[in-house]
């Protein structure tokens, strides 16, 4: 016998041990095991099995309450629920007060897994800060921590390094990729006099900089804190049973004590008491969130954050970042225009994709692998090659010279070239230009875009048939911005944001009180996903810091599913309000059937138990629904 208790303690210590959620669903199944068995009357123990269902699950409920009471007076749902509790067992219902605290801690571990918030990704944007910095002292370069660079230092940056401070270029030439700033995937050309964000990377040549804004009040550190801060206003959604908890207690108790003092029966008033509990009310929520959620998972949605949907059903606009998000993120050949008559198209196009063969430089690459890709073959290889950081590369190919990069490559190069018409046009569409000189005279120029989604088009039709309004939010330039917002319908346009712009648009439309769903993929749209109404970021091409900022993430990149999440949401709202009012429904007409003597506080469980099971049902349909218009 000892043996047997000895290995009792021992389980409940391995039980005990066990954490947060685990232990949870341990201890409510056993409950809801021991319920059962007290509902059959099977009797393994010398007492009736309710009781292993209010002490793992009732007492916890009872400890919350009384100390919610003493120490901030703070009247929930659970007062109730112990009241009840308390005074089943009191008369010797313990079935009774079993089921009640079975019930409601199963609403509470529904709850919890819908609710629990995610960790922001901030240990991983401290990750982008460089820690150290070349500093340049009376001739010398001397390795120091990043946080020791003072104005007025002068720096190096090498090719690979991340830029350590802001501050602007003294000398040389390079291209930095300022993605994490600006979203945009095309680094950008930098020279003597224009400025460089801490956080950027330094990508090709090396370069001096004079540092201009050092420790918290550069780039990286201004992103941080707005990360950090960004979700401060965004509103909790605090459950319905909750918000109603005190006139409920109030309204149970009343007609309990009115029911024992006009009939004297006790029996009448503790029915009262357990059919009040509002179980079904508990579950209503979070049943119905659990069933979208597993809806959104089959769309391509990970809901990272319980209470988002319910959030989303109430959006307005719908904000969206371009790179990425509404395109595919990837530069693409759309054109190549000759300026010769000695050099056709094709031939331009296969020298241009030799010369860059060896480039590292994004354009260079997407010119090879677009080429690479419509002939099924692979380009000469190019000799002497020669990358020049800021301006493009040379290289000799069959015998030719061939030039690849910008207008002032070419000047560097003695070929002086104005813009033609056709290039300015390319421009204005958003287009990056490479031009080609070739044996010494500009020969043409390939033309390269970030290509739109195939879906973009028509799910922001498709959101404007939900009286969503659509937005988009770019770091990139404003061409660019327009051309992308022109192919897809959206009107309201900002460009050149940083993320403190976007943070700003944001605000002003939820002051204006339409809600913000904000969609982008960028560590530069981890604030603007912290304080929209909801945040989604892309899963598959989104960065790790944007995806744990943000509530969803769209795990496929399908963005054509964007309005089915909205509909799902508006229809789960729905579902919920249902669930309350016929849980709210079933509760009074228990209490007229409890007043009158008709339940006794068995039947009474059992009669909210049903409604429990069908409040359930009624949310179970979500995981299938889809609208008419998908």
């Amino acid at each position: 016998m000892e043996g047997a208790e000895d290995r009792m303690v021992e389980k409940l210590e391995v039980l005990l041990g066990l954490g947060g959620i685990k232990k949870d669903v341990v201890l409510l199944v056993l409950s809801g095991i021991a319920v059962g068995c007290s509902l059959a009357q099977i009797r393994p123990f010398p007492f009736d099995m309710a009781w292993v269902a209010i002490v793992l699950c009732g007492v916890p409920i009872i400890l919350e309450a009384v100390i919610g009471l003493i120490t901030a007076f703070d009247i929930k749902a659970d007062v109730l629920v112990s009241l009840a509790l308390v005074a089943s067992v009191a008369i010797g219902q313990t079935f009774a007060a079993g089921e009640v605290a079975f019930i409601m801690q199963l609403g509470a571990l529904l709850e919890e897994l819908t609710v629990a918030r995610a960790r922001a990704g901030i240990e991983k944007l401290v990750r982008l800060t460089p820690q150290n910095a070349r500093v340049l002292r009376e001739g010398r370069e001397e390795i120091v921590p990043a946080q020791q660079v003072r104005v007025g230092d002068r720096l190096r940056v090498l090719p690979g390094e991340g830029v350590p401070v802001d501050g602007v270029i003294l000398s040389g030439q390079t291209s930095i990729n300022q993605a994490v700033m600006t979203g945009e995937s095309l680094p950008v050309d930098k020279g003597v006099g224009d400025p460089v964000s801490s956080g950027t990377v330094n990508q090709f040549g090396a370069f001096e900089m004079e540092a201009t804004r050092v420790g918290e009040d550069s780039s990286i550190q201004r992103m941080i804190r707005l990360v950090q801060s960004a979700d401060a206003g965004k509103a909790k959604i605090v459950g319905l049973a909750d918000r109603w908890a005190t006139w409920i207690v109030v309204a149970a108790l009343s007609a309990a004590a009115l029911t024992w003092l006009f009939t004297a029966e006790i029996l009448r008033a503790v029915t009262i008491l357990v059919v009040f509990c509002p179980c079904a009310l508990v579950l209503a929520t979070p049943t119905a969130i659990m069933a979208a959620i597993g809806n959104a998972t089959r769309h391509g949605f990970l809901v990272r954050e319980g209470d988002a949907l319910e959030r989303l059903a109430g959006v307005k606009v719908v904000a969206f970042d371009k790179t990425g998000t509404l395109t595919q993120g990837v530069p693409q050949v759309v054109e190549v225009v000759s300026l010769s008559p000695g050099w056709s198209k094709e031939a331009l196009y296969r020298l241009a994709a030799s010369a860059e063969g060896l480039s590292e430089h994004p354009l260079g690459k997407a010119i090879v692998g677009c080429w690479q890709a419509e002939n099924k073959a692979s380009p000469a290889p190019a000799t002497d090659f020669q990358m020049l950081p800021g301006r493009g590369i040379q290289a000799t190919v069959e015998g030719v010279r061939v030039l690849a990069g910008n207008l002032e490559l070419l000047a560097s190069q003695g070929i002086e070239a104005a813009p033609p018409p056709a290039a300015e046009a390319a421009l204005a569409r958003g287009c990056t230009l490479t031009y080609l000189g070739v044996e010494g005279e500009l020969a043409g120029y390939v033309a390269l875009s970030d290509t739109l989604r195939p879906q973009s088009a028509g799910m922001v039709a498709r959101l404007a048939g939900l009286d969503v309004e659509p937005m988009l939010l770019t770091g990139d330039h404003a061409q660019a911005a327009q051309a992308i917002a022109g192919q897809v319908g959206i009107r309201a346009v900002r460009a050149g944001c940083l993320p403190e712009d976007k943070l700003a648009a944001i605000d002003a439309c939820q002051r204006e009180g339409r809600p913000v769903c904000m969609m982008g993929d960028g560590v530069n749209d981890a604030p603007a996903l912290k304080r929209a109404q909801v945040g989604i970021a892309m899963g598959g091409v989104g960065s790790d810091i944007a995806v744990e900022a943000a509530d969803i993430a769209l795990v496929d990149d399908e963005v054509k599913e964007l309005p089915h999440l909205i509909r799902l949401s508006r229809r789960m709202m729905t579902t919920i309000k249902v669930n309350m009012s016929f849980s709210m429904g079933l509760n009074f007409l228990a209490i007229a059937l409890a007043v009158t003597g008709v339940l006794d506080p068995v039947v009474g469980a059992l009669v909210h138990n049903a409604g429990s099971v069908l409040v359930i049902s009624n949310s179970a349909l979500l995981l299938k629904w889809r609208g008419r218009e998908d």
